[in-house]
């Protein structure tokens, strides 16, 4: 990827993520992820070789199941409270949906064995990108989404994934 390109996509990962963000409507978030997601697969892909390929594949792919994850739990909220904004999301069904696409966007446990592998096949800085830069959106959308959150999963997901990160650190050399 020559520069400008990389340039152009670094700035739409910023302003996606600036969009999410900013955002008050479910749909307008969901656009922001995906405008982040699309943009990070040529940043993966960038190598050119086929760990690169499969990395970009597997992000894309868990990436799309989590926004249609998303998508779905905005369409169960605005079908059952009539409203789009996400401070409004008060269905149990939504919430509970909305929790699980986003710990599978964030890569906690249990959805996180997709995280691992993306990062083998990716080089340093684009593994800190997906380390860093690409959580904010999704944690803003599940701390604005807190209060309405079921409180035994959050503190699951949480517990099993410091559980999990802490066992697979006893493996590493």
């Amino acid at each position: 990827i020559n520069p400008t390109t990389y340039s152009l996509l670094i700035m739409t990962l910023a302003t996606s993520t600036t969009i999410t963000l900013a955002s008050h409507h479910w749909l307008l978030a969901w656009l922001g992820l995906e405008i982040n997601t699309l943009a990070m697969i040529p940043i993966i892909a960038k190598p050119h070789n086929p760990r690169a390929t499969e990395a970009a594949t597997k992000y894309f792919m868990i990436q799309a199941l989590a926004a249609s994850l998303i998508l779905l739990a905005s369409i169960i909220n605005a079908w059952q409270t009539g409203h789009w904004t996400i401070m409004n999301t008060t269905s149990s069904h939504a919430t509970t949906t909305l929790a699980l696409a986003l710990a599978m966007k964030l890569g906690l446990a249990p959805a996180h064995f997709w995280y691992p592998e993306v990062l083998q096949g990716s080089t340093m800085p684009t593994a800190l990108i997906l380390s860093t830069w690409q959580k904010l959106a999704p944690l803003a959308l599940m701390y604005m989404t807190l209060p309405q959150l079921s409180t035994t999963m959050i503190l699951t997901i949480g517990l099993l994934s410091a559980l999990v990160g802490g066992w697979a650190g006893l493996n590493q050399t």
